[in-house]
């Protein structure tokens, strides 16, 4: 199954700084959502960069219009907390350390 990024950019400036209660809510329902794709193999990565400039989703899907339809359903997205940008992704190296 092809590999996607998608870039998450937040709308509003500050939004890293001082979520209001309403972005805060949406995303737990973002996280929640890729904690539950993740759970079924789906996500292989996500996570939000410590510059607060964006966050990234390292996913797997069936082909193109099923990766805009996982993303665009991403609540952070669907709720314009975050524009994305969707890349598609060949994972050519990947490496583990479980400790």
């Amino acid at each position: 199954m092809p590999e996607y990024l998608y870039l998450l950019h937040p709308y509003r400036h500050g939004f890293f700084e001082q979520p209001t209660p309403e972005e805060s809510v949406i995303m737990e329902e973002h996280l929640a959502y890729l904690r539950q794709a993740a759970a079924e193999g789906r996500v292989l990565l996500a996570g939000p960069c410590l510059d607060d400039t964006f966050g990234l989703v390292v996913f797997r899907a069936e082909n193109d219009e099923a990766a805009q339809a996982f993303m665009f359903a991403d609540p952070s997205i669907r709720e314009n907390v975050m524009a994305a940008e969707l890349h598609p992704l060949r994972i050519s190296l990947w490496g583990r350390n479980d400790e």
